[in-house]
């Protein structure tokens, strides 16, 4: 599998640009997946300057209903013309973050006929799923940190139903992709038992100097140090918590940038 970084709230190439959002580009037998599109179309120039053609994209993937995964759909219709993209039943829904700002999709996106939504678990190819996870039990508690969503006539914590997660199995290889892990990469780890994961973690509200939080980070990366498993993170891990997490699980934790490119 070929994992080519279209978009990350860093670069690794100052000819690139960045911003809050996630894109990846996968390349897996036989299939191209777009997994996020990122916050605007800076994807798409990034794509063009690392010489990735959208247009021959298969299948495309929306991890969830925020703006800065999703804000690019616009921008891909209009670069691909046939790739169906799979997006959870629920993620235009209307969601906010603490400060009572709106961060989901655009409604306008919704009708578009290329759309698939999805619950559950969907098959895409003989070695690519897609699932939610919203029947399996979470194990260790997750914290929306404040994060909400429109419940009729009121604002309710998100409990990221509207999330869903990739789950590719190559050459022995079992990979997920995660777009942020809202519900707790911990409990991924223990639904999926990878052999690689790619995302964000969302550890970025986590203050590395708050002993509570330093806490929060030890118990992660105790618990993820006990699977066999190589771990390339971003986004919303945040740098600060990544690089104390860094401290204890060296190698196998990576932090990947817009223009990285890794063969798994």
């Amino acid at each position: 599998m070929k994992l080519t970084v279209l978009m990350e709230n860093t670069a690794a190439d100052p000819s690139l640009l960045a911003e809050h959002g996630l894109s990846l580009y996968i390349e897996t037998e036989g299939l191209g997946i777009l997994f996020d599109m990122g916050q605007t179309d800076g994807f798409v120039t990034n794509a063009e300057r690392m010489g990735v053609d959208l247009s021959r994209v298969d299948l495309a993937v929306l991890s969830h209903g925020h703006y800065d995964h999703g804000g690019g759909l616009s921008a891909f219709w209009q670069v691909n013309q046939t790739a169906p993209v799979y997006i959870h039943e629920t993620a235009f829904g209307e969601y906010f973050n603490g400060k009572e700002e709106y961060i989901g999709l655009d409604p306008c996106d919704k009708t578009h006929p290329r759309i698939i939504l999805t619950q559950g678990e969907r098959v895409l190819a003989p070695h690519v799923r897609l699932f939610d996870g919203n029947e399996l039990v979470r194990t260790y508690g997750t914290d929306p940190y404040g994060l909400k969503k429109q419940q009729g006539t009121k604002r309710v914590a998100d409990d990221f139903a509207h999330e869903q997660y990739l789950v590719i199995e190559e050459q022995g290889k079992r990979i997920l992709v995660s777009g942020c892990s809202h519900k707790g990469i911990l409990n991924l780890m223990e639904w999926v038992n990878p052999h690689v994961v790619i995302g964000g973690f969302h550890f970025m509200k986590l203050d590395p100097t708050n002993p509570d939080h330093q806490a929060t980070l030890d118990l992660a990366t105790a618990t993820l140090q006990d699977y066999d498993c190589t771990y390339y993170t971003c986004h919303c891990t945040g740098e600060e918590p990544f690089a104390y997490c860094k401290q204890t699980m060296g190698e196998a934790v990576t932090y990947i940038r817009a223009g990285d490119r890794l063969e798994l």
